[in-house]
């Protein structure tokens, strides 16, 4: 499946030269990303546009680069099995904190429509838990993104 993916970022701009790890990582988190994004089964433009925002910010990408990697992400959790071949590639790419600030950006995803949905906060618990983020590093994350937003639905329940 990475071989795909892999070979899918060989067609993006620059692509003759290898492949970084960085770059495995970023498919592996857009992958994830989008993944949270669909988990409730509804994609909404708030939602398409939030994704993109967040590989913007956390890559400082965009146009085409930007355009390219969300397409990949979308692709690689399309053809993935298990969340395990992304998840794998962010415990060995990210530390504790960068595992933590990850957690974070899921739950961006999860409020971009403005709501908790059950299907989309067993995702990120689950993909917090082969990340190696702790349930309380998880719920305070949770907490601190919902805190942002005005009057999140289904954002004040704890586990």
């Amino acid at each position: 499946m990475f071989e795909r993916v892999l070979s899918f970022l060989k067609d993006l701009p620059g692509g003759a030269r290898a492949r970084s790890a960085e770059d495995e990582a970023r498919v592996a988190a857009a992958a994830l990303l989008f993944h949270v994004m669909d988990a409730d089964g509804v994609r909404q433009d708030v939602e398409w546009e939030r994704f993109k925002q967040i590989l913007a910010d956390a890559y400082s990408i965009s146009g085409e680069e930007l355009a390219a990697l969300a397409r990949a992400g979308e692709k690689a959790d399309d053809e993935a099995v298990d969340l395990y071949a992304f998840t794998s590639v962010l415990k060995r790419s990210l530390d504790a904190d960068g595992r933590k600030a990850f957690v974070e950006l899921l739950w961006e995803m999860v409020y971009a429509d403005g709501e908790l949905d059950e299907l989309e906060d067993n995702v990120v618990w689950r993909i917090a838990e082969l990340i190696g983020v702790e349930r309380r590093d998880r719920i305070e994350a949770r907490r601190k993104v919902a805190a942002k937003l005005p009057a999140t639905k289904g954002a004040s329940g704890d586990e």
